[in-house]
């Protein structure tokens, strides 16, 4: 009698194990297709931006410097001083688009309070109408 108890708890344990290890490869079959989705979104989105890097990456403009952010079209801007600089940030104010070697003591007295405010940037046609009046 032991030894049949001792078989058929034998047998379960096989059966759970088994059901553990088939949830476990269902739930990693499952991650890894949602990380291929997102690296496959990810890589359109990238590519998607950088077609319009190509152009801009082919003459490069020695006044700025490429930062953490990126602008959807929707975006506005916003230059602000820091450390005695020029800074382009998106619509939120709080993050960098764009660093500028533009001098911000050098600037108009009429421009400096502007920015000193944050002067507002519609899109990107003004902007970089903007960092290149100014530029050196």
């Amino acid at each position: 009698m032991r030894n049949k108890l001792g078989i058929g708890f034998f047998g379960v344990m096989i059966v759970a194990l088994m059901l553990v290890t088939g949830a476990y490869q269902l739930s990693y079959q499952r991650a890894k297709e949602n990380m291929e989705v997102k690296l496959k979104v990810a890589k359109e989105t990238q590519t998607e931006g950088s077609r319009g890097e190509e152009t801009k990456a082919a003459t490069p403009d020695p006044a700025t410097v490429a930062a953490d952010g990126q602008a959807l079209k929707e975006d506005c801007y916003y230059l602000m001083e820091v450390n005695g600089y020029v800074v382009v940030y998106l619509s939120d104010k709080k993050t960098p688009y764009e660093y500028t070697d533009i001098k911000y003591d050098d600037l108009p007295a009429e421009l400096r309070d502007e920015i000193r405010n944050g002067k507002y940037m519609e899109d990107a046609k003004s902007l970089y109408g903007f960092l290149e009046n100014y530029s050196s």
